[in-house]
């Protein structure tokens, strides 16, 4: 079929070509550095006089692909403890902003009690807090609570993180301006609808990016489940070491972690872009 004028593509301007142009120059230009940086990298680390036995100690390929077998299937619960994880934080999370950010004065012991439990969780490292919960909390033998290491574990990581993710948040809702609250007043919504309809979706939308970036940390956090016993991946490849002598099966862990976090990393950084872009334009954050 032949293409009718109307079918062609328009012509570039000048200043398109002459962008396209510079684009395609900066992508060669990253390249090739990027090559030259990882060839004087990769000859440094060779040309090291104990590159043989950290190669065999680190490096070893059957002892890498043995580990990777028995990870691969630990690393099950490092995702089951995330994913719940994560869920009661979004929610959590949230409840403790809207309680920080309340202006009703009747609220005023809520608001204490919030501002206290973050800064509390905020200040005590999660691995302590995994003490805590993970050893305290059986030693008290309450009947009818769980004794479950991989249950006093997720909760540890919700209520750590509960605590900066309501801080994302509450930064969130403050950057809404106080214009969208009068407007919403005005027309005749109340404070709490205000808050539901008007504020929290436009600061929910701002603030995805740094939720992912709290979300790749907590990932990697769920490694520290296994201090209170639980097999997952960071402590399977520990016992493996432990056994073999060899450290390759680290390695291992830390590319499948690597698996779940770089795309997590990449999709911030393009939600991080596309906000700006918005941004720059004048449209809605």
């Amino acid at each position: 079929m032949t293409q009718t004028v109307e079918d062609a593509p328009p012509e570039l301007t000048p200043r398109q070509r002459y962008a396209r142009r510079q684009r395609r120059r900066s992508i060669v230009v990253a390249a090739a550095s990027t090559l030259v940086v990882a060839t004087l990298l990769v000859a440094v680390v060779v040309r090291a006089p104990g590159w043989e036995e950290v190669k065999a100690s680190f490096f070893d390929g059957d002892r890498f692909r043995e580990s990777f077998a028995e990870i691969a299937p630990a690393f099950k619960l490092n995702v089951r403890v995330f994913l719940i994880a994560e869920a009661c934080i979004l929610v959590f999370a949230l409840l403790l902003a809207v309680a920080r950010s309340s202006r009703a004065p009747a609220l005023f012991p809520v608001r204490v009690l919030a501002t206290v439990y973050v800064d509390l969780f905020r200040g005590v490292p999660v691995l302590l807090v995994l003490f805590l919960l993970g050893f305290g909390v059986p030693a008290l033998r309450l009947e009818g609570v769980t004794n479950d290491p991989v249950f006093w574990a997720t909760v540890a990581l919700i209520l750590s993180y509960s605590a900066y993710v309501s801080e994302v948040y509450r930064a969130g809702i403050d950057s809404v301006h106080e214009s969208q609250r009068s407007a919403a007043r005005a027309v005749g919504l109340t404070s709490t609808q205000s808050l539901r309809f008007v504020v929290l979706p436009q600061a929910v939308r701002r603030v995805i990016p740094p939720l992912l970036n709290d979300f790749i940390a907590l990932q990697k956090e769920t490694a520290l489940v296994g201090v209170l016993g639980p097999i997952e991946a960071a402590r399977r490849a520990q016992i493996y070491s432990s056994r073999t002598f060899n450290f390759t099966s680290y390695v291992a862990a830390a590319l499948i972690f690597l698996a779940i976090t770089i795309p997590l990393t990449r999709l911030t950084d393009w939600l991080l872009a596309r906000q700006r872009r918005r941004t720059m334009a004048g449209g809605p954050a």
